[in-house]
């Protein structure tokens, strides 16, 4: 006898992707959508599709609903979906052979194809971004925490990075998208910093972003996905740089001197690091004079 496999999808305010999202998984025994209260036509789009409807109150993230989400299905295995993503026919043939034929584990960590910006992003820490959603019910929690993996009780496999093993993500479609959003989510991320006894610092100011665009850039060879990568480590460390300043905000803005000679000292720390790269990482000045070109032929 097949197990049974329920998809379940959070939603709020998802009318332009959610229809895609319940059409790639038609396949499954059973879809829950919980939604939180939503202003748009989502509730409209989801019920005439007929699928089991559940609500939740509204908040800033997901993650605090997932739980509750997941206790509405009654599947034997539960894979989570979010309304902008997709899942193809491929992967979804996977998850059926895996739920029936591998009772030794309790969940996969499945990669995730992010499209951002209109491109498939493969480097900068974008792919192949792995995340825990697909689990037999009641082996896997999530944690109030933004941007948190969920804590999973038993042994797991990740499926490999393949990209027919993929959920297609459909991400920010554009810049005032992203922005929105990390508008929204630096400030709960800010209070959880404040929360767990972080305590603002000026140098992070500095160090945080540098830090996130050197590891997305460098480390992460963001630099492959051309003016792309390039754009979104800046983005990804612009958005540090605005959670250390909401620290300071929830700190109330308290005036401080501004020690040149560490600011300096951060600086040229961040030049040998750039230099490291260039030397040791496999940079070569041909893979950046390419790079270049790429960016002076979208200019």
């Amino acid at each position: 006898m097949s197990l049974k496999i329920s998809v379940v999808i959070n939603t709020l305010n998802n009318e332009k992707d959610i229809k895609r999202a319940l059409e790639s998984v038609k396949w499954a025994d059973e879809v829950v959508v919980c939604d939180m209260h939503s202003e748009d036509q989502t509730s409209e789009i989801v019920r005439k599709m007929g699928v089991k409807m559940v609500f939740h109150k509204r908040l800033e993230y997901v993650e605090p609903a997932r739980n509750f989400a997941v206790s509405k299905a009654s599947g034997d295995w539960v894979l989570i979906i979010d309304p902008d993503e997709e899942v193809q026919a491929s992967l979804a043939e996977k998850l059926m052979q895996v739920a029936n034929n591998m009772k030794q584990i309790s969940y996969l960590r499945l990669p995730r194809k992010n499209i951002i910006f209109g491109k498939w992003m493969k480097a900068s820490m974008w792919w192949p971004d792995y995340n825990i959603r697909f689990f037999k019910k009641g082996e896997v929690e999530w944690t109030d925490k933004i941007h948190r993996q969920p804590k999973a009780s038993d042994e797991g496999l990740d499926l490999p990075a393949d990209e027919k093993f993929a959920i297609i993500h459909y991400h920010y479609e554009s810049v005032s998208q992203y922005l929105e959003r990390m508008f929204r989510y630096t400030g709960v991320q800010a209070d959880e910093l404040k929360k767990s006894g972080c305590v603002f610092d000026p140098k992070d100011l500095i160090r945080k972003p540098l830090g996130e665009f050197l590891g997305r850039f460098f480390a992460n060879k963001g630099f492959e996905d051309g003016l792309h990568g390039l754009s979104l480590s800046l983005l990804q460390a612009f958005s540090e740089f605005v959670v250390i300043l909401r620290l300071w905000e929830l700190s109330g803005f308290k005036s401080q001197e501004i020690d040149l000679r560490q600011l300096k000292e951060i600086g040229r720390q961040s030049g040998e690091e750039i230099d490291y790269w260039f030397k040791y990482g496999n940079l070569s000045k041909n893979t950046f004079k390419r790079f270049f070109q790429k960016i002076g032929n979208k200019l």
